[in-house]
C-alpha cells in the first residue's frame, strides 16, 4: 500500500471528473494496484523450485461474468503430513514471485504455502484488478486448497494491501482457522489520511474502499496482527486500530527495529512465540 501512488491515483481521477466515473474508477485501480508482470529479482530467485500451481473457474463477478479466469499460484509444501496449509495474499506493483522470500518463511515457521497472483498480476489472466475482482480470486484460491486439503487446518495471511483482502476473505468464509495479517490497515481512505495529504477531499471519489475495519469483527477465528515499528507506508496506528477492532482471541505483534518490507525476517521469533501461543503451531 504506498500513499504516494495512493495520492497520484486521486490526483489524476480529480483531473478526470469531466471524463465520467468509468476514467475516475479505471485510473484509481491502475494507481492502486499497480499490476503487471514485474518481479522483485531477490524474490524470483527464492521462487526457483516451488511448484506452479493453476486455478480454473468462472468469473460470476458483474463486471466479468461468465468469463473464464485462470489465476497461477506457487506451492510450497511441507515434507510432513497433517501440516497448516495458509494461503499468500500479496500486495501491490509485484507478481507472487516477489513474495517467494516471505512465502518460503512462512514454510519456515511450519505452514505449507499457496501464494496467489491475482487476475492483472503475473501468469494470470490479464485485466484490471478491483477490490471486488481480488476479492473473488481470494475465494477461488481458498475454495481450491479446501478441495485440495480438506483434512489440513487452513489459515490466510495477507501482507499489506493483501492483508485487507485477506480480512474479507476471512470475513465471509467460516472454515479458516486463523488470520494472519502484516501490515495491515483500516481503510485505504485511513491511509491516505495519515499522509500529508490527508486533508485533500477525495472521499466521494474512491472506488476502492478496501474497509477491513468495517469487516474484522466478523471474523470468526483467532487473529495475529503484525506490524514493523518503523513502518513508513502503513502506519502501525492503522494496524493497532484494525486489531484493535477484532473480536478475540488475537495477538498484536510490534516488530521494533523493521519496516515494512522486513518484519517476518526481523520479527522471526516473535512470529514463532505467537503461532505457538495462538494457533499452537511449533509445538
Amino acid at each position: 500500500m504506498r500513499p504516494a501512488a495512493l495520492l497520484a491515483s486521486l490526483l489524476l481521477v480529480l483531473c478526470a471528473l469531466l471524463g465520467g466515473c468509468a476514467i475516475v474508477d479505471h485510473e484509481q485501480r491502475r494507481w492502486l494496484f499497480m499490476p503487471g508482470t514485474r518481479t522483485w529479482p531477490p524474490g524470483e530467485a527464492a521462487a526457483v523450485g516451488m511448484q506452479d500451481v493453476w486455478i480454473e473457474y468462472v468469473s460470476q463477478h458483474p463486471e466479468q461474468a461468465g468469463q473464464p479466469v485462470r489465476l497461477h499460484a506457487l506451492w510450497l509444501p511441507q515434507l510432513r503430513s497433517g501440516a497448516p496449509v495458509i494461503l499468500f495474499l500479496h500486495g501491490v506493483h509485484w507478481d507472487v514471485r516477489a513474495s517467494a522470500t516471505r512465502i518460503r518463511q512462512l514454510h519456515r515457521l511450519g505452514f505449507s504455502v499457496l501464494g496467489v497472483d491475482y487476475r492483472g498480476f503475473g501468469r494470470s489472466s490479464a485485466g484490471m484488478p478491483s477490490e471486488t475482482l481480488v476479492a473473488e480470486d481470494a475465494r477461488a484460491a481458498w475454495q481450491f486448497l479446501a478441495r485440495e486439503h480438506p483434512q489440513a487446518r487452513r489459515f490466510v495471511f495477507g501482507h499489506s494491501l493483501g492483508a485487507a483482502v485477506a480480512v474479507r476473505l476471512a470475513a465471509d468464509v467460516q472454515d479458516e482457522a486463523g488470520l494472519i495479517v502484516e501490515g495491515a490497515f483500516t481503510s485505504s481512505l485511513d491511509v491516505l489520511r495519515s499522509t500529508r495529504w490527508g486533508w485533500l477531499p477525495v472521499a466521494p471519489l474512491m472506488t476502492q474502499h478496501f474497509d477491513a475495519a468495517s469487516r474484522i469483527a466478523e471474523v470468526g477465528s483467532p487473529l495475529l496482527a503484525i506490524h514493523a515499528a518503523g513502518d513508513t507506508m502503513v502506519s502501525p496506528q492503522l494496524g493497532r486500530a484494525l486489531y484493535e477492532k477484532a473480536a478475540p482471541p488475537k495477538r498484536f505483534v510490534l516488530v521494533d527495529g523493521a519496516v515494512h518490507e522486513d518484519a517476518d525476517v526481523v520479527g522471526e521469533q516473535a512470529y514463532r512465540e505467537a503461532l505457538r501461543e495462538l494457533f499452537g503451531i511449533g509445538d
